[in-house]
């Protein structure tokens, strides 16, 4: 396994959607092994394919405290997702910033596993906010556009101070 270098904010495959994954083999399995491996490594709760330069519709996450809970999402989809809840969100690619963000409250998605199999993810609270996180990453939305123009501006602002040398 190996440590893939995070992408940062503003780097144009962040705001990119991906590509749909049309077969997991071993190069797709080799990859989600070094994204959870990444995501280990940077303490992270979720890592999408794009934030480690791969322009696909794979995600990772675990939001465990002892790396117990591993889940990967290969061509993910929202199937449900009701209630509204406002909570804090941060993000590899956008190292030491956080803000509030609005997300459904529980989500239902539906993937591609490791092994290609389908199967379904029901979460609530910061389970279904990780995976809403990482779908947008999919998508080519960041949390930086689910806030209001003032409330990013003053964050990117944040953002750049803080991380100038990175960049």
């Amino acid at each position: 396994m190996a440590i893939l270098n995070i992408v940062h904010y503003p780097n144009d495959i962040l705001s990119n959607p991906t590509k749909p994954v049309e077969k997991v083999d071993q190069v797709i399995k080799r990859l989600v092994q070094d994204m959870f491996e990444t995501m280990y490594n940077e303490r992270g709760l979720g890592l999408a394919a794009n934030q480690v330069g791969e322009a696909l519709s794979i995600f990772v996450m675990d939001l465990s405290k002892d790396k117990s809970t591993p889940l990967c999402f290969i061509n993910p989809e929202v199937v449900e997702s009701k209630g509204e809840v406002k909570l804090e969100e941060g993000c590899l690619s956008f190292p030491g910033v956080y803000a509030k963000v609005k997300r459904p409250e529980f989500v239902k998605m539906r993937a591609l596993d490791i092994n290609g199999e389908v199967f379904e993810h029901e979460g609530v609270d910061y389970d279904g906010r990780c995976m809403l996180h990482e779908l947008d990453h999919l998508k080519g939305i960041t949390f930086f556009d689910r806030l209001s123009p003032l409330k990013r501006k003053m964050l990117e602002e944040k953002y750049f101070k803080r991380n100038r040398e990175r960049l």
